[in-house]
């Protein structure tokens, strides 16, 4: 409980209330509806910081896991017309497909390598299944997938209950920021759990922690049902910021972005990744609009500079610089005080 109410994470939280809540005050209707992207893009880099930065496990399935909810909402919401029950539908889709293959692969003693591989695989194949969907037959009831066209036009969120009283842009932008900040209080109160200590402590040694009676498969299986249902989340939340998803969500270019999100946030932090998925897909906007180099371009320069540089990231390599600098006033100050005493004494 100590770690939920540090500095740091109230620091964090109160910096990302005081964004949701000035936002729509001081910019205009565009830039809210950008804010709100990134937002999403937080989210979605929180659910690899969790799987990977505390649970060990490398996942190139997040995109998976993130355009399945997107197209989980966007076939469900056009079949029912109303957002709520396909909102829900959208999150718990890919909580059960990653419980399930998960599950298959922890169970069944999966490497490390193995499981990067696989997940993968899976991505790989929902982009050439969601692909493939060009023709009038490829349809679930009234929602046609298009292929490559994808689907546009669908209900945003609306009220629950309320078909009616459909979000508009500020609204869907404090939506988004509720549940980030909400997700993010989540996982670090898990965290500051016991349940918290076991992941922390399979991911350094999970022989050890088998041998100390954890089960080491079962909690491996929950922290990866746990970031898919958060990356499905962003997902759903994306779907319904643009009313329209295609194939490109789950494509190589999506499960990169994720990774190069948390390694250049800094990998083992949960604030780490969220503001580096913020800062690069700015960038990225910015860098779009003046076309000045190309955006994949920059991102594997940035890729390879921190990797080289700045291993740990910049939130963690931030922490250390400013602990350092503390550390050393301190001790300067203690010196201070020390010539002080020791003038003292001599006067006398």
């Amino acid at each position: 409980m100590r770690d939920v109410c540090n500095s740091g994470t109230l620091f964090v939280v109160g910096v990302a209330t005081a964004i949701a809540v000035l936002i729509p005050q001081i910019v205009n209707l565009y830039l809210v509806i950008v804010y709100s992207n990134l937002a999403i893009m937080a989210l979605f880099a929180l659910s690899l910081a969790w799987v990977w930065g505390y649970g060990g496990i490398l996942c190139f399935g997040q995109s998976a896991f993130f355009g399945l909810a997107a197209y989980v909402y966007a076939v469900s919401v056009i079949n029912i017309g109303e957002s709520t029950a396909p909102f829900l539908l959208a999150v718990l889709v890919p909580t059960v497909f990653a419980a399930v293959i998960g599950a298959l692969m922890f169970y069944g003693r999966v490497s490390d390598i193995y499981f990067a591989i696989i997940t993968l695989c899976v991505t790989l194949i929902l982009y050439s299944l969601i692909s493939s969907t060009a023709g009038p037959q490829f349809h679930i009831f009234a929602a046609r997938l298009n292929g490559q066209n994808g689907i546009s036009g669908f209900r945003p969120l609306n009220l629950p209950g309320r078909s009616d009283d459909v979000l508009g842009p500020v609204e869907s932008f404090y939506v988004c920021m509720t549940f980030l900040i909400g997700c993010y209080v989540a996982l670090k109160f898990l965290l500051s759990s016991r349940f918290g200590r076991v992941v922390v402590a399979v991911r350094e040694n999970p022989v050890r922690a088998e041998l100390l009676g954890y089960d080491t498969r079962w909690t491996r299986t929950f922290v990866f049902t746990i970031g898919a249902a958060i990356a499905g989340l962003a997902g759903a939340l994306f779907a319904v910021w643009g009313t329209y998803v295609n194939p490109s969500l789950f494509d190589l270019r999506m499960a990169a972005l994720v990774i190069i999100w948390v390694v250049v946030g800094g990998l083992g932090t949960l604030a780490g990744p969220m503001v580096g998925a913020v800062a690069l897909q700015y960038l990225g906007n910015v860098l779009g609009k003046q076309q000045l180099a190309n955006t994949g371009m920059i991102y594997g320069f940035l890729l390879i500079v921190f990797v080289m540089l700045v291993p740990q990231g910049v939130f963690p390599t931030m922490q250390r610089l400013i602990s350092r600098w503390s550390l050393r006033r301190s001790q300067y100050e203690m010196k201070l005080l020390g010539d002080d005493i020791s003038k003292g004494m001599q006067g006398r």
